[in-house]
Order: C-alpha cells, then sequence, then structure tokens
C-alpha cells in the first residue's frame, strides 16, 4: 500500500504507490469520496499546501464532468486515478465516453457552469483527452511539491 521513506532531513514521508485506481458510482456524492481519498493520500506522501487543494479541485472538476456529460465504464462506474512523481501530479478520470469530445468553452458571466475545464487549464501544467475502444479518459498534470523532495525541472 504505502512505503515510508525518511528524508534528509530526518521526516519519515509516505511514498503513493506508483498508481492509485479508484472505481466509485456514476453519482455526484462520488466526488466528495475522490476528494477526500486524493487529499489523505497526496499528504500522507508529503505533498503539501496549494498543491493538494489544486490537485482535489481537478479532480472534482473532471468526475463532475465525467457523471453530467459522459456515459459510465460498464457497471455504472467511473475510475479516479492518480500517480505522484517528483514534483508533479498526475490525475485523471475514466468514463465511457459522450456525444461529444470534451472541449473548454467560453461560459457567459451569468453562467452557473461551463467553467471546468478552464479551471483544469488554469491550474495543470498540462491536460489533455485519451479514447479508446470502451470509453474516455480525461487527464491532467499539476505540480505538486513535496516536503524534502527536490523538484525536477520541467
Amino acid at each position: 500500500m504505502f512505503h515510508v521513506a525518511r528524508m534528509a532531513s530526518g521526516r519519515d514521508v509516505q511514498e503513493v504507490r506508483a498508481t492509485n485506481v479508484v472505481l466509485l458510482p456514476c453519482a455526484p456524492s462520488s466526488v466528495g469520496v475522490a476528494r477526500r481519498r486524493l487529499t489523505a493520500e497526496l499528504s500522507a506522501a508529503g505533498v503539501f499546501g496549494q498543491a493538494v487543494g489544486d490537485a482535489a479541485l481537478v479532480v472534482s472538476e473532471l468526475l463532475s464532468n465525467a457523471i453530467k456529460h459522459a456515459w459510465p465504464l460498464p457497471g455504472e462506474k467511473l475510475q479516479v486515478t492518480w500517480a505522484v512523481d517528483q514534483g508533479s501530479v498526475e490525475v485523471a478520470v475514466r468514463d465511457g465516453g459522450g456525444l461529444t469530445r470534451p472541449r473548454q468553452a467560453c461560459a457567459p458571466v451569468s453562467s452557473l457552469g461551463g467553467r471546468g475545464l478552464g479551471i483544469v487549464e488554469q491550474l495543470s501544467r498540462n491536460w489533455g483527452i485519451r479514447t479508446d475502444g470502451v470509453g474516455q479518459t480525461v487527464w491532467a498534470v499539476l505540480p505538486a511539491p513535496r516536503a524534502g523532495v527536490p523538484s525536477r525541472c520541467r
């Protein structure tokens, strides 16, 4: 599950597994479940501050979009994954695809929605969409500095 590493500072930091995969029901309540799990595991891995909040916000946006605009995977589930590397975290949401491909919209100021992928764009180093015969995955890579771990140059 987790591995513990001793940092040069003498502080123990839990390492997140190479990839975390969570299957969740295609329901609004899954957004909170994914946020809490991601936040706990990033914090345990030594990711700190705004990076944890940004990653949780991006996962919330991607998962909310999948629930609203896409079909679930077989079993009425959505797949949420994340992986921590030195200085970054990749988050992804996999669904059964939809009638259209996700795209960033220009929502009017008075609109209650339509800003999700714009938020993802602003918080991420990079984001995109992968498709296959079963569905699609919308992913994003965010900066994730870790306590006591030097970051890689971009």
